[in-house]
């Protein structure tokens, strides 16, 4: 059983239109915290598309509110903007055959593309929502960004956002748990001085590797078939090969998917930390974000979801892969909000400037977003 008729013309039909709002979006610059330039855009591209009301939060979401009354339910579909690259990185589009190559092309530009589309479909069509509805091209869902668009939309709408699905990752992946994270700057200062005159005092570099063996040789918790993880990854100090550093800085987080094994790793990172300052040297720590991992959600409510998401990529022939990741999604779930985020395109080596898009996947994407957003309006 495949959708219906008149989808599958859509998806073919709007492929040329589709790859052109991919390109024109991909070469807008928009590391997290800074993405007005993206934001404007697709704000003038939903009012050419007939959409009343849009508006750019603070926080730099782009929101479409649709059929809603200021007092219903809401069901909001999203697709972040930002992408890992700075404002400097040269972003300039690559075609060769059925690939486009460009960095941040497809995390998360083609994704929120196809949410896009979607959504200009069904108000073109003048179709009736069962409920209210949001849709959102959200801001700083990248690294440091912290989830910032998405924290603020739970906190504007807040009891009446009944379920959340974010367009990120790959065709067929379905996200349906929450991996949680703590990011942390650390910074140790010592005396340092000239590396012959002053030998023998506390070189800041030292230290530093020291701990970080010691944060290496932890064994991660488990429980059940949580997955737990750490990682530095960017170490920086000392001034010259001649020169006892006195000073050193290195990023560190730990990443999990279950609550129980984040905060025992908070425990142990917490007091190794105090076991170093117990030395004398002088260890400050900086928090630079933390992610949440799943919380009270209603169990058959968030299963229904991810059967329906599941539903229309067996309807289309796209073999599906559950899995647990870092997204949006983490603070509606962290939230007790049934709450999934979807891949709808190809697009390997995310987060790097060798990523690239299989343009032919966005038909796949179109046919499967089609199906399911058409669940959540009437006569559909």
């Amino acid at each position: 059983m495949g959708i219906k008729p008149e989808f599958e013309t859509f998806a073919k039909e709007i492929q040329a239109e589709l790859k052109k709002l991919v390109c024109d979006l991909t070469v807008i610059p928009a590391p997290s915290g800074h993405e007005e330039r993206r934001a404007e855009f697709i704000k003038n591209w939903m009012e050419q598309k007939g959409a009343k009301g849009v508006f750019i939060d603070d926080a730099l979401n782009v929101i479409w509110p649709y059929n809603d009354d200021g007092k219903c339910d809401l069901v909001v579909f999203m697709g972040h903007t930002d992408t890992v690259f700075p404002a400097e990185t040269e972003l300039k589009i690559r075609e060769e055959g059925d690939v486009l190559y460009c960095p941040g092309i497809g995390d998360d530009t083609a994704q929120l593309c196809v949410m896009l589309t979607t959504a200009a479909y069904f108000a073109k069509q003048n179709a009736k929502p069962k409920t209210g509805m949001l849709f959102v091209a959200n801001s700083c869902e990248e690294g440091l960004g912290n989830l910032k668009g998405t924290r603020q939309l739970m906190k504007t709408y807040g009891d009446r956002v009944k379920q959340v699905i974010s367009y990120d990752s790959s065709l067929g992946h379905i996200v349906e748990r929450p991996v949680g994270s703590h990011r942390y700057k650390v910074n140790i200062k010592t005396e340092g001085g000239h590396s012959y005159i002053a030998f023998g005092n506390r070189n800041a570099i030292h230290i530093m590797s020291s701990l970080i063996d010691s944060l290496y040789s932890v064994k991660v918790p488990k429980n059940g078939d949580s997955k737990t993880t750490y990682n530095v990854g960017h170490i920086s100090g000392g001034t010259s090969v001649n020169t006892i550093a006195e000073e050193c800085e290195m990023f560190y987080e730990y990443r999990s998917d279950d609550k129980e094994c984040l905060a025992l790793m908070k425990d142990m990172f917490l007091k190794m930390i105090e076991a170093y300052k117990a030395t004398g040297v002088s260890v400050n720590v900086e928090s630079l974000g933390e992610r949440p991992c799943m919380g009270d959600v209603d169990p058959e409510a968030h299963k229904a979801l991810l059967q329906s998401v599941a539903a229309s990529f067996e309807k289309i022939g796209v073999k599906t892969l559950f899995k647990s990741a870092s997204t949006d999604a983490n603070i509606p779930l962290s939230l007790g909000i049934p709450a999934v985020t979807i891949g709808v395109t190809i697009a390997p080596g995310a987060h790097t400037l060798g990523e690239k898009l299989y343009v032919s996947s966005m038909l796949d994407g179109m046919r499967f977003s089609l199906d399911f957003m058409a669940k959540y309006f009437e006569n559909q």
